[in-house]
């Protein structure tokens, strides 16, 4: 049995979404939201397991979305990534206010506010107990944070990924429009490829895939979801192989 089905994880990947961290606000981000999800991570940390966090933009910016719109594509992804690392270094900013250490490594190199992104630094950093936010997604276009957060995970070794957004799970259609839709408790990768489901994109899925690393998906305005979902609770879906 793995340690993901036993739900014991030494280190884990949690990817917030940047829109869940606006709150009820059009858009930007609501500081409520942001200290509250601080102090689950911290119950986190302070429980001794290893935790690395990837931050999407959304809230702030959507490269694809504006792309859409006529903007060149290239320039939109790297617009939503300087917006991922405005939201990295606003959970920096709560975190230590709370006394957990952390740092910020950005995939784009901006070395007044964050370090650079280097594999071996950042597993020396979560052995150290401190809380890895990596910024700026992958550093590459046509990439999103869901691939950053799949591909960061397999890097530093992580046990789980946790994602966590603004619906408690994933479902069979969209639970905002329609009011008969199904949540599933547990799905695996070809389930999940097959039934087109909107978990993350299929770059990251399969990337999770291959590497044989669990997801699950939780509602992050439940106060305590972080940190029971990292204790191995049974909420929201689990993902695997």
């Amino acid at each position: 049995m793995s340690a993901a089905e036993k739900g014991a994880f030494a280190r884990i990947l949690l990817k917030l979404s940047g829109e869940a961290l606006k709150g009820s606000k059009p858009y930007g981000i609501d500081p409520d939201v942001v200290n509250t999800v601080a102090g689950d991570i911290a119950r986190v940390q302070k429980s001794g397991i290893e935790l690395g966090v990837v931050i999407g933009g959304g809230n702030i910016f959507r490269g694809l979305s504006d792309s859409a719109q006529g903007m060149d594509r290239s320039s939109a992804d790297h617009i939503g990534m300087l917006a991922t690392v405005m939201n990295s270094l606003t959970l920096q900013d709560s975190l230590e206010k709370l006394g957990v250490p952390t740092r910020v490594q950005s995939a784009i190199p901006m070395h007044q506010i964050a370090e650079p992104y280097i594999r071996r630094r950042a597993i020396r950093h979560l052995e150290k107990k401190r809380v890895v936010i990596f910024a700026a997604g992958t550093g590459n276009p046509f990439f999103s944070t869901d691939t950053a957060a799949a591909l960061r995970a397999s890097e530093i070794n992580a046990d789980l990924i946790m994602k966590a957004t603004k619906v408690d799970g994933v479902y069979d259609k969209d639970p905002v429009e329609h009011a008969d839709a199904r949540r599933f408790d547990v799905l695996t990768y070809q389930e999940v490829l097959d039934r087109k489901l909107a978990v993350m994109d299929l770059t990251a899925i399969t990337l999770c895939m291959d590497n044989n690393l669990p997801i699950t998906v939780f509602d992050m305005h439940v106060p305590g979801n972080i940190f029971n979902a990292a204790r191995g609770a049974k909420i929201g879906t689990f993902i695997r192989g």
